[in-house]
């Protein structure tokens, strides 16, 4: 088992959480200072890790098992995100999906990190999460 940094729509509420079928539920945690956050054409998120920005970004913190990761999550992620490790507020690390490599300096998603999450990010466009 690992533990899973979920930041969209996996979430309690989003339309993706019942993917997670059993998988224990560990808390609503913080990244550690460093994280940017962007939208992907407001379907999804894109989490990235940037050391120069000292803003942090809520998820949730899942214990997944590998085979869940490799045959249900990652099947699942659109090309814009991959996988990868990031660092929490209590120092810990956990996996995470982040923004790929290459999809900043395409331009095209949208910088929401001021938001500090997907819920309030979804709020201030009128959708409900």
């Amino acid at each position: 088992m690992v533990r899973m940094f979920l930041n969209g729509q996996a979430m309690r509420g989003g339309e993706f959480h019942p993917l997670l079928g059993d998988a224990p539920f560990l808390g609503v945690v913080r990244t550690a200072p460093g994280h940017r956050f962007f939208s992907i054409r407001d379907t999804c998120p894109g989490l990235l890790p940037d050391p120069a920005v000292d803003s942090v970004i809520e998820g949730e913190l899942y214990e997944v098992s590998l085979e869940f990761l490799r045959d249900v999550l990652l099947p699942g992620e659109p090309g814009e995100l991959e996988f990868g490790v990031i660092k929490l507020a209590d120092g810990s690390a956990c996996f995470s999906m982040l923004l790929a490599r290459g999809e900043l300096e395409r331009g095209v998603h949208k910088e929401i990190t001021d938001f500090g999450g997907w819920r309030p990010y979804l709020a201030s466009l009128g959708r409900e999460f």
